[in-house]
């Protein structure tokens, strides 16, 4: 087996899931586990999450009919599956079949299932739009169309939510006034006695920030894996990351002054020094711009990677020391000293955790514990 491979603190997930869960009291949890959990496998992050028993999450969230698919055939869970993307009416046979519930984006949708004379109950939840500009009925018109949806014969609405552009910023004055049109939406319907169901909005930042915005439910995502969604964020929840990084030392070599290393020569050592080689790169979802930018961690010591960061290997510096081949690293991780961690690589190429734990390749293995 490859010695380069992610592994995964089951215990750190279910750290920062009772952390959340405690902070949003007795708000519903939904758990975000699209894109596989954000890079972190999917369905041993929801064994782990189940384990939790009646502390387990109420609903699970997915961005994909596939992905909610993949769940549902585990057999591990016997909640409420939400995906988030637009349906076709196509595909409705195959939401019944496995018990998803798909998301109401836009009227054409209502139209849709207006037509099709649904012979059994379609539980769906509405996305409102009150400012992200991605997806969902328009605030303006939100009220009429649910009224119109939720005359359609066997659709129920078990819930209905909207989406923060802005949560993880400090200044909220945005996320308020989104926040302010849902709750307009909400006191609307329920004047008019319209069933919604669940009512949700609060994803990670305003689950940190924002306790106005919790509602029946809450939605964390990157905050489950142990990151806080920005810098902006207070640390109000105390998080662990639940993705480390680790690999070996492949190859050892000594280099003269002058000569270089990898591709573009982007490395000339200044002096007579030792190199070390880690089968691990771009490919596997370690981003090439980080070349000369990054470390990893040996033994509590750091060493600093050198050359371009190819396809399949990296390249660190050792000095004088010389290691042996074999020899355990981190690259993304944590000793007594220090810690590297999806937010020290983010900072140094203008990204955030987010695309670095979802962008590790599907060619590292990933081990839990």
């Amino acid at each position: 087996m490859r010695p380069t491979y992610a592994l995964i603190n089951l215990s750190n997930l279910k750290y920062n899931y009772l952390q959340i869960k405690k902070k949003v009291k007795n708000s519903k949890m939904m758990a975000v586990v699209k894109a596989d959990a954000y890079g972190h496998g999917m369905i041993k992050c929801v064994e782990a999450l189940q384990s939790l028993k009646n502390n387990r999450p109420d609903y699970y969230a997915v961005a994909l009919f596939e992905e909610g698919k993949e769940l549902r055939k585990s057999k591990i869970v016997d909640q409420p599956i939400l995906t988030f993307s637009p349906f076709t009416s196509d595909e409705l046979k195959e939401y019944y079949r496995f018990d998803l519930m798909p998301t109401i984006t836009n009227a054409d949708q209502i139209k849709q299932l207006s037509s099709l004379k649904l012979s059994k109950k379609l539980k769906v939840h509405v996305n409102i739009e009150t400012g992200m500009g991605r997806l969902g009925i328009s605030y303006k018109e939100a009220v009429e169309q649910i009224i119109r949806l939720s005359k359609i014969k066997n659709v129920v609405v078990d819930g209905i939510y909207t989406h923060f552009a802005t949560s993880d910023e400090k200044d909220k004055t945005y996320a308020n006034q989104q926040l302010n049109r849902f709750k307009k939406v909400i006191e609307e319907l329920k004047f008019q006695k319209i069933e919604i169901g669940k009512i949700h909005c609060a994803n990670s930042g305003a689950i940190i920030d924002m306790p106005e915005s919790y509602f029946d439910m809450v939605r964390p995502g990157i905050s489950l894996y142990g990151y806080y969604p920005s810098l902006e964020t207070s640390e109000s929840i105390k998080l662990k990351p639940v993705m480390s990084i680790i690999s070996e030392v492949e190859n050892v070599r000594k280099i003269k002054k002058g000569e270089s290393v990898s591709y573009g020569r982007r490395y000339i050592a200044k002096n007579e020094t030792n190199i070390f080689t880690v089968p691990i790169g771009y490919a596997d979802g370690i981003p090439r711009n980080l070349t000369n930018k990054i470390e990893c961690i040996i033994s509590d010591k750091k060493f600093k990677q050198i050359g371009t960061i190819t396809m399949d290997r990296l390249m660190f510096e050792s000095g004088s020391k010389l290691l042996k081949t074999g020899t355990n690293i981190q690259l993304l991780g944590k000793s007594k000293s220090y810690e590297i961690n999806a937010w020290d690589w983010s900072k140094l190429i203008n990204a955030i955790p987010y695309e670095i734990t979802c962008g590790i390749s599907k060619r590292v293995p990933r081990k839990y514990k």
